[in-house]
């Protein structure tokens, strides 16, 4: 047998049911069809990391709550009334006939101003729970931009190491043939094969890093990464370079200014509450003295007041004050803190600028001298160890501008995070 409660659940959630039902489904036949699911670019994968995240199915229930208690708020009653019966006679003493039939119907009051503060006090729970969920939406989408990046990352050291095997063979294999003919010595041979072993060793190290941060994308976002993993625009938000304009754009702080309302609302509810709820009765009566006497009927009313403790009401005020206060505090100092951190951000966006230009300088001459060493070695005019110490050197140029354009690119993703712009 289903309880009432449980059948008001499925009503008010045969959407949501429904929903989850057909993704499973759907999720279900492309597992059977062996199908992979994509996540093309980053909004797809921060709705997919939505989806999957458990606080995100608990918010839905904390609404619904929220919702429930400004219906509440409504109510021409603080709480539900009452009937209660009762009945009274002599038969087990005089025996006389005497009965006496009574009922009651009850209902609490709203005191004066209270009815008020907690409808308002409810719309501030709805708000504060709406601001919750694009909070946590945010740092949702802050975690897959990190993978995301971390992603990227992964997969350019593992090309690097790749194309860095390639030339150290393609080197190799023309130092084994120039020492088989007698044109280079013993050690430029040995010197060659050792290369690739390096080259060998970084790559199995690359792939291992991208095999861990494409689990960890997949883990995060239940879908498998695209192959070309673009690269976000700065937004119009992010080249404000300040909050002021918009201090409550932020996800983080209209979380914090919704608590903040909401701590102040429950303040004025306690000053509103000074005392419980009275109690309004209509009663009703019917009796006789004997047996022999008709019924007399009666209507009463009954007003139930009850007293007031100045230490109990000086305790809720006392824990209002201090909540609002918190809240008010932790508000603040968000707000620098976010506003610290976008301006560290566009210092950052400077300093990456710079290093991006010298990496680039860097790599254009390091190209010059490998072609220029590489054709040096082919005339016989330096050797092997120069060679390798200038091609290395190339390498960690090319690697270190690469890192430099990731880097910029991931940097464009941090500052709208930073501004809470979702992607």
């Amino acid at each position: 047998m289903k309880s009432p409660g449980l059948l008001v659940f499925l009503d008010r959630h045969k959407y949501l049911l429904a929903t989850l039902i057909t993704g499973a489904s759907v999720s279900l036949s492309a597992l059977a069809a062996g199908e992979a699911i994509v996540a093309p670019d980053l909004r797809i994968a921060s709705e997919f990391a939505w989806k999957l995240h458990p606080e995100a199915a608990a918010l839905d229930a904390r609404e619904t709550q929220a919702h429930a208690a400004q219906e509440l708020a409504a109510n021409w009653t603080p709480e539900p009334g009452a009937i209660s019966v009762s009945s009274r006679n002599d038969k087990h003493n005089n025996n006389l006939g005497q009965q006496e039939y009574e009922i009651e119907l009850a209902t609490p009051l709203w005191l004066p101003g209270q009815r008020a503060a907690r409808s308002a006090e409810a719309t501030t729970r709805v708000d504060e729970a709406l601001s919750k969920r694009a909070a946590l939406r945010w740092e949702i989408s802050g975690n897959v931009r990190e993978a995301w990046w971390s992603l990227a990352a992964a997969r350019n050291m593992q090309a690097l190491a790749a194309r860095q095997l390639d030339t150290a063979r393609a080197l190799d294999s023309d130092i084994q043939r120039r020492y088989k003919i007698g044109d280079v010595s013993r050690i430029d041979s040995n010197l060659a094969r050792t290369e690739v072993h390096a080259a060998q060793a970084e790559l199995i190290e690359a792939e291992t890093t991208l095999l861990q941060a494409e689990q960890a994308f997949i883990a995060l976002t239940g879908a498998n990464p695209p192959s070309i993993l673009n690269q976000e625009q700065l937004t119009t938000r992010s080249n404000q370079r300040s909050l002021a304009d918009a201090p409550l754009s932020h996800p983080l702080l209209a979380r914090a200014a919704g608590a903040v309302s909401s701590a102040l609302a429950r303040a004025r509810v306690a000053e509103q509450s000074q005392r419980a709820a009275p109690e309004l009765a209509l009663r009703m009566q019917r009796e006789r003295s004997t047996a022999d006497q008709p019924y007399a009927n009666s209507v009463g009313i009954r007003i139930k007041i009850r007293f007031s403790s100045s230490a109990q009401n000086r305790e809720q005020n006392a824990v209002s004050l201090a909540e609002s206060m918190q809240a008010e505090a932790e508000m603040l100092q968000l707000k620098t803190k976010v506003q610290l951190n976008l301006e560290q951000l566009f210092r950052q966006q400077q300093s990456q600028q710079r290093q991006l230009a010298i990496a680039e300088q860097s790599h254009a001459l390091s190209l010059d001298n490998l072609q220029l060493a590489d054709k040096a070695f082919q005339l016989g005019e330096t050797d092997l160890s120069s060679l390798l110490r200038i091609r290395a050197a190339a390498y960690q140029a090319e690697a270190q501008l690469q890192r430099q354009r990731l880097a910029d690119a991931a940097l464009i993703s941090k500052l709208n995070q930073a501004m809470g712009v979702l992607p």
